[in-house]
């Protein structure tokens, strides 16, 4: 097991920060302590005791925290870090949780002190309910572990978020850009949520819900969505999104075309083809 000999705080305590909370204190570091502005949410994760303490003022828990694990909204972590820059510990490893990337890092970067080290991360888990009542350790078993190191990072702290992530269940790290993270993150994550709401929008029966499948329910199921997030992951990655945007309408309208034409060939190629991807995704 991976020794923990140093205080890690995490900053929001919803479904990612509490599933963290849940997998970090079975590792029994030092001290794991816990900020947010809901008073409630630190009463509840105090009493579960997936947490040593909570703070609202982040001042007493940074200045003494080796690690500090930010699971807020992009715009709000940016926000955090440049608020509370003077508190945190020298030697100090930051990392984050949010789904983009580019635009994050850079902000960060203009006001970051030279003694602590910034490590974008970003953890390919979630569910459609948010909130520390959805909050689970096993949330991050078999799952993929995005982190988008600069040449400004330094290479043992690399390794400690690397280390870390897996012992509380990660099975792979992928090391990329921020700039190409973003770029993929448009198409496996920003794109199926838009066609999720897409799609059900377009519902315009009474009925619908008798007629229901699995392919329906599959389809749709990441449309359960938290609007004021998604709204931000995507208009700070507005090119990357409106790129394959594009992508999906140009494959879509091949479809399109081998049923107006009535090309049952044509139709049965794109079936296959779009059966062989998943068959390799899987």
């Amino acid at each position: 097991m991976l020794e923990l000999d140093f205080n890690i705080t995490i900053v929001g305590l919803g479904l990612i920060g509490g599933s963290f909370a849940m997998a970090l204190k079975e590792l029994n570091p030092k001290n794991l302590w816990a900020i947010d502005i809901d008073k409630e949410a630190i009463k509840t994760a105090e009493k579960m005791g997936i947490i040593d303490k909570g703070y609202t003022d982040p001042e007493t828990p940074l200045k003494k925290s080796d690690i500090v694990i930010i699971c807020i909204y992009p715009n709000l972590t940016v926000k955090f870090i440049k608020d509370n820059m003077k508190n945190f510990k020298s030697g100090a490893i930051i990392t984050d949780t949010a789904g983009i990337k580019e635009k994050l890092i850079e902000e960060i970067y203009t006001s970051i002190r030279e003694d602590v080290d910034f490590i974008g991360g970003h953890p390919m888990a979630g569910r459609e309910s948010k909130g520390l009542g959805y909050a689970t350790k096993d949330i991050f078993n078999n799952a993929n572990y995005l982190i988008t190191p600069t040449d400004k990072n330094k290479e043992e702290n690399i390794k400690r978020i690397e280390e870390l992530v897996k012992a509380i269940g990660f099975k792979s790290i992928v090391s990329l850009n921020p700039s190409h993270h973003d770029e993929i993150i448009a198409f496996t994550s920003h794109l199926p949520h838009i066609m999720a709401s897409a799609l059900i929008i377009s519902d315009n029966r009474s009925d619908t819900k008798f007629f229901v499948a699995g392919s329906y329910r599959d389809a749709t199921r990441v449309a359960k969505i938290n609007a004021d997030l998604w709204t931000e992951l995507i208009m700070d990655n507005r090119d990357n999104t409106l790129e394959q945007i594009e992508v999906f309408e140009n494959s879509i309208a091949n479809f399109k075309r081998a049923i107006m034409n009535n090309d049952k060939e044509n139709l049965k190629l794109l079936f296959r083809k779009g059966s062989q991807k998943r068959e390799e995704l899987i």
